[in-house]
């Protein structure tokens, strides 16, 4: 008797049964677990989200970032079969025999390029409505490298602003607003590492090249428990693993830009690696048109300076198969961008000279060692350690060569202000899984944070100058959390997703500790519709001091402090999702409502920039307030078939109060937006030919702009009115992009030629406005009254792109 009750304890902890009593009465039948990896049977890459599903019984699973799945059934020795199931792949199914455990190691074949076979019938797994997770989307690899791009670049980021509650910042910039927040409210991970500045070329391209990438998953609103530090998303990026068959390459060649990536077997079925570099050549185009220009204004060619930039990137991955239980990864990612002005000017004589040296750069350096253990067929662990770092730089450097009674003499000096930020990092997760109806994750992760928000260096190697010098400290603080999470059917109808994270943040003796509780569920009306609710609760330590009107990355990131307060916020989101399937077509369509309050957001005060900022005075220069964020989101998605893409549209409003700014009163953010609509379309004329389209129209801006202005005092100074904050709106934004693929078939692979408009009918929209203070010619009586101007950035831009796979 006492071994049968312990049994039916273990069972009631397991199986989620309400007593142990009941189990006792009524003993579980032995039970069987299959688990193992899904891969891709062409390259040995692990598949995500890949849905493993027992047809008869209707259990089911789905495999995680590694491509791990576990799925436990009744023992009953029947011969049956599993049916696994992904988009772009054939389904297989699978004999097995419910007598014993095993594992199984499943390899899948991409679906044919036929276009008749193109579309894969999706499983009750893959259906949203039957997901317990809101707010979260999913873009194939393969779509978004096909919709349209700017100078031909494919961007991960530009795709992302093309769904519901995601914004960017303005004409062509790559940041995300999401549901109301601003860019640093995003946890953005790169294989687990976050990245903290995703932009080059002054915010116009990211730093994400998609062909390293094979997965992208944005998270907007009901946070599992696993997710933490951030307050309105998480954009989690898994890099691919590397072919483990055979070697292979893809890369390309744009207006702007190139890039590369290798991949291939050290060892074959044994260890893998990935490659990809990218590099813009901006500054070696624009050089002769430049020395052309200053050649017409008559400046000798050894007294032009030089002026460019460019930005690179590389990635880089080593997958190592242990053996059949364990696995090493070790990735890295480094990308810089750099602006610079060289020139030099010739005095009296040939030996004497004055040089000047301009710089400006940015960039991110992260690198990340994992490893995934299989504890057994239902507990799987991973382990990484990781490195992140951000910083940017402005430098001034002067040489000066001149005779000095006689006596040829060099004077150097140089002037760098700097910051940045640096994280180590220590983080395991647990995947237990001992039911169907059971999916609990658990874990913890610790993060050591070093900050430098500003630091100025001078440096001379004149001693009678005496102004080398050395401003600016590191401040030093840790991060630890914990965290669980079960998604749980309840019911065939309910199935929750119940977690809770616990935060603690200890800076300079002061602990903030928060506890964050998570719950997101849905509720199947029918087997297609389902309605939905979450409600997270999120903590950010970290605060970005943006400059706006600036577009430079002089962004400062800074920590929470016993004087400037981690920010706060909640969310609570209801909606309804239905799989829709119309005339032999699938189609995803949901609807979310969403309520997020802020507290402790910080701004710059009145007047207040990165100027000058350092470790000790950055707390002086912010206020902290308040910030609303609601809405309501439609999306309609199409992943298969011929035509594939999406309709998005948001409604939404966003507010800030602080009580150091706008005399207190509230006032819309900058990138608050009435309305916003995106369509995205795909077709595939044939297997070789591709037109792919995307509209998008969103309210104009909020800015701040003045209504007049005095003239007061015997020196006639002159004020201006600018009223209330952000109270004026600029035009509407609307923009058309186009773009027609062509893949041509070569014995060593294959070619893609694109051709590419955007903003196919010349919109002109605003970038920034100016105010023209007119004119009165009193010879004439010609007048102009003062006005504001609009500044448009890109007019109609065709463009052209050459890839390749080999």
């Amino acid at each position: 008797m006492h071994s049968s009750l312990r049994a039916g304890v273990l069972a009631a902890v397991l199986g989620g049964l309400p007593t142990a009593a009941v189990v006792a009465q009524q003993p579980t039948p032995a039970r069987v677990t299959f688990s193992g990896y899904v891969r891709d049977a062409r390259t040995g890459e692990n598949l995500i989200g890949v849905a493993v599903v027992h047809p008869g019984s209707g259990q089911g699973t789905a495999t995680n970032t590694y491509g791990f799945f576990s799925l436990t059934l009744p023992a009953t020795g029947d011969t049956t079969r599993l049916l696994t199931s992904y988009l772009g792949y054939q389904r297989q199914l699978r004999p097995v025999r419910l007598d014993k455990s095993q594992q199984l190691d499943i390899r899948l074949q991409p679906a044919s390029s036929e276009l008749q076979s193109v579309e894969i019938v999706g499983t009750r797994e893959e259906q949203i409505a039957r997901t317990t997770r809101m707010g979260t989307m999913n873009i194939p690899i393969s779509q978004m490298k096909a919709v349209p791009a700017l100078f031909g670049e494919r961007d991960v980021l530009k795709v992302l602003q093309l769904l519901p509650g995601v914004q960017s910042g303005g004409e062509g910039q790559n940041g995300l607003y999401v549901r109301g927040g601003s860019p640093d409210q995003n946890l953005i991970l790169l294989d687990g590492t976050p990245v903290y500045n995703a932009s080059h070329l002054f915010g116009f391209f990211s730093v994400f090249n998609a062909d390293a990438l094979n997965n992208v998953e944005l998270v907007k609103g009901g946070f599992p428990a696993r997710y933490g530090g951030r307050l309105s998303s998480v954009l989690d990026m898994s890099m691919k693993e590397g072919n483990m068959q055979e070697f292979h390459g893809e890369g390309g060649i744009g207006l702007i830009a190139s890039r590369v990536t290798l991949e291939g077997p050290i060892k074959k079925d044994t260890a893998s690696f990935i490659i990809s570099a990218r590099r813009t050549y901006i500054d070696v185009l624009a050089r002769p048109l430049i020395s052309l220009a200053m050649a017409a204004e008559g400046i000798p060619a050894d007294e032009r300076p030089t002026i460019g930039y460019f930005f690179h990137d590389l990635n880089a991955k080593v997958n190592w198969k242990l053996g059949p239980r364990d696995r090493l990864y070790l990735s890295a990612y480094t990308g810089r961008d750099k602006f610079y002005a060289r020139m030099k000017d010739k005095r009296g004589s040939s030996d004497e000279y004055s040089k000047m040296k301009n710089g400006l750069g940015w960039g991110n350096l992260t690198s990340a060692l994992r490893w995934n253990h299989l504890v057994n067929d239902r507990l799987f662990v991973n382990t990484h350690l990781t490195f992140s770092r951000y910083q940017f730089d402005v430098g001034i450097e002067q040489e000066e060569r001149r005779n000095d009674n006689g006596t040829l003499r060099t004077d150097k000096y140089a002037l760098k202000y700097l910051s940045n930020i640096r994280d180590w990092s220590l983080k395991s997760d647990f995947d237990y899984v001992p039911l169907p109806d059971h999916y609990i994750r658990f874990g913890g992760q610790y993060i050591w944070h070093q900050f430098r928000p500003g630091a100025a260096q001078a440096k001379s190697n004149n001693p009678d100058d005496n102004i080398n010098f050395n401003i600016g400290s590191r401040t030093q603080a840790q991060e630890m959390s914990l965290y669980a999470e079960d998604d749980y059917k309840v019911t065939e109808r309910l199935k929750v997703n119940g977690g809770l994270r616990l935060n603690s943040f200890l800076v300079r003796g002061k602990l903030y500790p928060s506890v964050e509780p998570r719950l997101a569920a849905r509720y199947l009306l029918t087997e297609d519709w389902s309605l939905k609710a979450s409600y997270a609760r999120t903590t950010q330590y970290i605060h970005l001091l943006a400059n706006s009107g600036i577009g430079l990355p002089t962004d400062l990131w800074v920590p929470a402090t016993p004087k400037v307060k981690p920010q706060k916020a909640q969310q609570v989101a209801l909606g309804a999702a239905r799989n829709v399937r119309f005339k032999d077509e699938d189609y995803e369509v949901s609807l979310e409502t969403y309520y997020k309050p802020m507290q402790r957001l910080i701004e710059y005060r009145e007047g207040a920039s990165f100027l000058g900022t350092t470790d000790s005075n950055w707390e002086d220069k912010v206020t902290s307030g308040q910030g609303w964020a609601y809405g309501a989101e439609v999306f309609v998605q199409k992943k298969s078939g011929r035509t594939t893409g999406w309709v998005g549209y948001t409604l939404a409003w966003s507010r800030r109060r602080f009580a150091e700014l706008n005399q207190g009163q509230i006032y819309p953010y900058k990138y608050d937006r009435r309305h916003d609509a995106t369509l995205v379309v795909i077709h595939q004329f044939s297997p070789t030919l591709r037109l792919s389209g995307t509209f998008v129209y969103g309210t104009g801006n909020a800015v701040t702009l003045s209504r007049g202005s005095y003239t007061l005092g015997p020196d006639f100074y002159q004020f201006d009115d600018y009223g209330p904050r952000n109270s004026y709106r600029m035009r509407a934004y609307q923009r058309l992009d186009l773009d027609l693929s062509q893949t041509k078939k070569k014995k060593w692979g294959e070619i893609v030629n694109s051709f590419s408009v955007y903003n196919a009918y010349n919109r002109r929209n605003p970038y920034f406005l100016y105010f023209d203070p007119g004119y009165q010619n009193s010879y004439t009586g010609q007048t102009q009254k003062p006005t504001y101007r609009q500044i448009s950035l890109f007019p109609i831009l065709p463009s052209f792109s050459k890839s390749f796979r080999f």
